[in-house]
């Protein structure tokens, strides 16, 4: 059974060194492990240290695990590329409104398809693809880099939103045929059923039914977790409290912190530096009062950026990788 692992936080917290790093962890332990990063603005090519695409590629990590057993996956998500697969149901759909004597072009039927969404093709894709990697795919743990806080909320809003919205537009699309097949039936009586194709009546069908599944995945708390990544600051502090309550709201299990770049070691003699250290404990300590139920992880600040496996590898010691029960 597929495990779920979701990063989430605002911008720049380091929420890619963590996913990946946990999938390294995860390859390690003798897991295999698929790193997605659903942020239009990727950064999961630069945390590895290679090229990644649109369909999963694995890494050549088998020399730096403890169990040959273990693999580790990754991919990026492209948007416009995942944006194909619906537009197909949004031409349909156009088609069927038309031949009822709607006049809608493709574009604004498209508009109508996604009103309802409050997010754009990235939340959209995240979901349709994470029904495809954890039921299709032969991986034991999924982690998702996610993107930040406002797109992460709005991923986990998305299935219930554009069930909505497919529900709506399968209602009129069944109201537009039938008004287009009663008008063809009167002008060509039985030859009005030649060249019918009910491909796409099935496609929106099986779209809805893997959001209403990737809401299922998400809050399952046996297979799906979500860790918070934050830095150590009052505002963070605060942000982070409503994003917990915000996924615990929508039963999403929670069970980690994870406090990134923590000023551990000051230099002896600087003053500044040891001001700053203590600044950073007072928050840990704040973040530990904060969520008393939850684990706290805390990640020091390294003077180099976090690229390639390698330093990655630094990292993945003290990032616990499998889901806590």
């Amino acid at each position: 059974m597929t495990e779920c692992i979701f990063y989430g936080g605002k911008g720049g917290v380091g929420k890619t060194t963590c996913a990946a790093a946990t999938g390294l962890s995860l390859a390690a332990a003798g897991r295999t492990a698929l790193l997605v990063s659903t942020d239009p603005a990727h950064s999961l090519s630069d945390s590895l240290g290679t090229d990644l695409g649109p369909e999963p590629r694995e890494l050549e990590v088998a020399e730096r695990t403890r169990d040959p057993a273990g693999g580790l996956w990754a991919v990026e998500i492209d948007p416009d590329e995942q944006a194909a697969r619906y537009e197909k149901l949004a031409r349909a759909l156009a088609r069927d409104l038309r031949s009822a004597g709607i006049r809608l072009d493709d574009e604004e039927v498209k508009r109508l398809f996604t009103s309802g969404a409050p997010a754009g093709s990235d939340e959209i894709a995240a979901l349709d693809l994470l029904v495809e990697y954890v039921d299709e795919g032969d991986w034991d743990v999924v982690v998702f880099d996610t993107a930040p806080t406002g797109h992460t909320l709005r991923l986990f809003d998305m299935p219930e939103v554009m069930g909505l919205a497919l529900e709506t537009a399968q209602s009129l699309r069944g109201q537009a045929r039938r008004i287009g097949n009663a008008a063809r039936t009167a002008v060509l009586g039985p030859m009005s059923m030649l060249g019918t194709d009910d491909d796409e009546e099935e496609s929106l069908a099986a779209f809805r039914a893997r959001l209403e599944r990737a809401r299922d995945l998400l809050t399952d708390p046996e297979r799906t977790e979500f860790r918070v990544v934050l830095l150590p600051e009052g505002m963070a502090i605060a942000e982070s409290e409503r994003l917990v309550e915000t996924l615990r709201e929508a039963d999403v299990r929670v069970d980690r912190l994870v406090v990134n770049r923590v000023f551990e070691d000051p230099e002896e003699g600087c003053s500044r530096c040891r001001s700053r250290h203590e600044r950073h404990l007072e928050r840990v300590a704040e973040i530990r009062e904060t969520f008393p139920n939850l684990e706290i992880v805390t990640l020091p600040e390294r003077e180099n950026e976090v690229q390639g496996l390698e330093s990655l590898a630094a990292i993945a010691k003290r990032l616990p990788g499998k889901a806590r029960r």
